[in-house]
């Protein structure tokens, strides 16, 4: 697939690719990822800079000892490589991994860093978006550390029940949280043990069931989850 086509494909990615030099658009190659590949590894050397025109992924830092911590997830569209290349680093500081499948439009970091520097518009979205990320992770650090595992679980459900439309006003009958117990560990940020035990006793309070092992729970269950999390909020 060419760059030309995917924007055919997602007529979104023309607002981030409108200005974008003719030779380095001609040099721009289109990959996909399978969902749960790595799209680039912590410490490797960036050579290349990317825009997620479809697919959800995941940002994590890896640590010596074996634990993963997530610090966010990130949907379409989205970039591969900005902070590095803004802040000037060679290498990475984190690793992406995708959830559903990816499909990136890349370029090399030498034909990135032109085009930075040349397009005002291309700046601004990636710097945007860098600063969004970051006024996220600040409004939000220190909740995992603050708040009880049945909060940081029920505030997971909430906010993934709002983004797949629980909220909206034709929303599904019910929504399944599709993720593994070593996702939802690593994304939530408490151990394996302490999310079982927490699942076992939100569930049996009602509020959301089990199907196939997966959190599933419908709009009713979302509305008492929220005012579960609004009680607790003014404690």
């Amino acid at each position: 697939m060419t760059l030309t086509e995917l924007e055919r494909k997602v007529p979104k990615l023309l607002e981030y690719t409108r200005y974008m030099p003719e030779d380095i658009r001609n040099r721009c190659t289109v990959r996909t990822h399978a969902a749960g590949s790595i799209i680039h590894q912590k410490n490797m050397e960036l050579g290349y800079f990317g825009i997620v025109a479809q697919g959800e992924n995941r940002v994590i830092n890896e640590f010596e000892n074996g634990n993963v911590y997530m610090i966010e997830s990130n949907k379409a569209i989205d970039f591969i490589g900005e902070v590095t290349i803004l802040a000037g680093m060679p290498r990475t500081s984190v690793t992406i991994e995708a959830v559903t499948e990816n499909v990136v439009a890349y370029i090399s970091r030498k034909d990135a860093e032109r085009w930075l520097s040349e397009d005002i518009n291309i700046l601004r979205l990636t710097s945007r978006h860098t600063a969004f990320k970051l006024y996220r992770s600040s409004y939000n650090n220190g909740a995992k550390l603050f708040y009880p595992p049945g909060y940081l679980l029920l505030d997971y459900m909430v906010k993934y029940g709002r983004q797949y439309g629980i909220d909206s006003p034709a929303p599904p009958k019910q929504v399944t949280i599709s993720r593994t117990r070593q996702l939802l560990q690593e994304e939530i940020g408490i151990n394996v043990k302490t999310l079982n035990r927490t699942i076992r006793q939100l569930k049996e309070e009602g509020f959301f069931t089990l199907c196939k092992g997966k959190i599933t729970f419908n709009r009713e269950q979302y509305e008492m989850a929220q005012s579960w999390l609004e009680t607790a909020r003014d404690k």
